[in-house]
């Protein structure tokens, strides 16, 4: 029942040969869609490798538009970069996305990177931090404090009602924007009972939520010679053992301790 495929990381163009990875995903059965999240580094270097392989979009994760600050949050990344990456998607005809996860307090942080949709047919997406791994360290900012603070500078945001996106992102538009503005908040506006997503990590383990160290290991299964079907079913079991929620407030005994460049987040 897999139909739609997201390439994440750590960062994913890392990877050598990555695109052949996405052709040959493309060619699975029953695949519709194959995406990735980059932070952009290397994209527009591999973009026309990435679109002939079949790439459907692109998500950018980006947190902030000022260079230095860019620099001290990626620890290696130049913003110039990213941003001719996001022009050369955009000269490619691809779907485009931006992911920032508020790591700033500055107000003109939030609103810079707003822009992008005013300013390009492009949605960007304000995502919550979740307390895993580093994200324990990061001051949290709601939804709710980040809309205000954005409505204050470009006007009144207006509900979507269309669907936007495979996931749980709900979108606004704003008059003057070319792209919406959109907000994944898994902590003030819980959507568990929504998630679709579940995660197979680098090292072959299928995860199924963020928070907690549970799933099964695929690898070492496949490694111990299992048929497809006794793998198929495996899958389902787990699948079937989802959570039904997060529990952040809460201390949980298998809570998971790995960063989110870990397990894919």
């Amino acid at each position: 029942g897999l139909r739609k495929i997201k390439l994440t990381g750590g960062e994913p163009l890392v990877r050598k040969n990555f695109p052949e990875l996405v052709k040959k995903l493309k060619a699975l059965p029953g695949i519709e869609q194959v995406t990735v999240t980059t932070n952009g580094m290397l994209l527009k270097q591999q973009l026309p490798a990435l679109v002939e392989a079949g790439i459907d979009a692109v998500n950018i994760s980006l947190d902030t538009m000022d260079p230095e600050l860019f620099r001290d949050v990626t620890r290696i990344g130049e913003y110039e970069r990213v941003e001719e990456s996001l022009k050369a998607c955009l000269e490619a005809g691809l779907k485009l996305k931006i992911n920032c996860v508020p790591v700033t307090s500055e107000k003109k942080n939030f609103v810079r990177l707003a822009q992008i949709a005013r300013d390009y047919p492009v949605h960007v997406r304000f995502i919550e931090i979740m307390p895993i791994g580093f994200g324990k360290e990061f001051q949290f900012h709601s939804e709710e404090e980040i809309r205000a603070e954005l409505e204050e500078a470009y006007g009144e945001f207006i509900p979507c009602q269309e669907k936007l996106g495979n996931g749980p992102c709900h979108y606004f538009s704003v008059p003057g924007f070319q792209g919406k503005i959109g907000f994944i908040s898994a902590i003030s506006h819980k959507f568990c009972e929504e998630c679709n997503r579940v995660r197979l990590t680098a090292d072959g383990f299928l995860k199924t939520c963020l928070q907690f160290d549970i799933g099964s290991s695929l690898k070492e299964r496949m490694r111990d010679g299992c048929t497809d079907e006794e793998l198929k079913e495996l899958i389902r079991e787990t699948i079937d053992k989802k959570p039904m929620s997060h529990k952040f407030h809460e201390l949980m005994e298998e809570e998971e301790t790995r960063s989110m460049s870990q397990i894919g987040g």
